[in-house]
């Protein structure tokens, strides 16, 4: 199994959670790792962050399915869309699952092959917090982590975004 997650504690974390459970382990942070990871044995399992920094882990999930099309991969993302799921499908992943999921969730969609017609059509209810805080992050991202700039675009006052990110910082 392989793990591409740019947050090295989380990546830890997961990798950890599935050596219990019997996988063999490795993590990369980027693409570039991941090119390396793929030189050696084939993987059976991935699990690829959708945003790798300010990248798109877009690209590892094709690299993995070129690699080995029986790889079962799953896109985790806490910038979930429509359109990026349907890409990632389309480009080889088994699997599309919104930040939060535990290695439970994970190791569930690596099991499911067929599409499930009974799933709910109103998905997962999601909290202004939370849509607040993804917002702040692909702003700050789109901004190269310019406070000023992403408060600016975000239309609110520098002093309040310091502290909004002061009481969660990023990772």
């Amino acid at each position: 199994m392989v793990i591409v997650e740019d947050d090295e504690a989380f990546a830890r974390t997961l990798a950890r959670s599935f050596e219990r459970r019997g996988y063999a382990v490795s993590t990369t942070t980027s693409q570039a790792g991941l090119n390396e990871l793929l030189q050696g044995p084939k993987f059976d399992f991935a699990v690829v962050d959708l945003k790798l920094g300010s990248q798109s882990g877009l690209p590892c999930v094709a690299a993995l399915h070129a690699a080995h099309a029986e790889t079962r991969i799953v896109v985790l993302t806490g910038f979930a869309s429509i359109a990026t799921a349907v890409e990632a499908i389309k480009l080889g992943a088994a699997h599309y699952l919104p930040k939060p999921s535990n290695t439970d969730d994970i190791e569930a969609a690596f099991g499911r092959v067929a599409g499930d017609a009974d799933v709910a059509v109103d998905g997962r209810a999601t909290s202004i917090k939370t849509l607040e805080w993804e917002k702040i992050n692909e702003t700050l991202i789109a901004t190269g982590f310019n406070i000023s700039e992403a408060a600016r675009r975000l239309g609110m006052h520098r002093r309040t975004l310091a502290r909004k990110l002061e009481k969660r910082p990023l990772r």
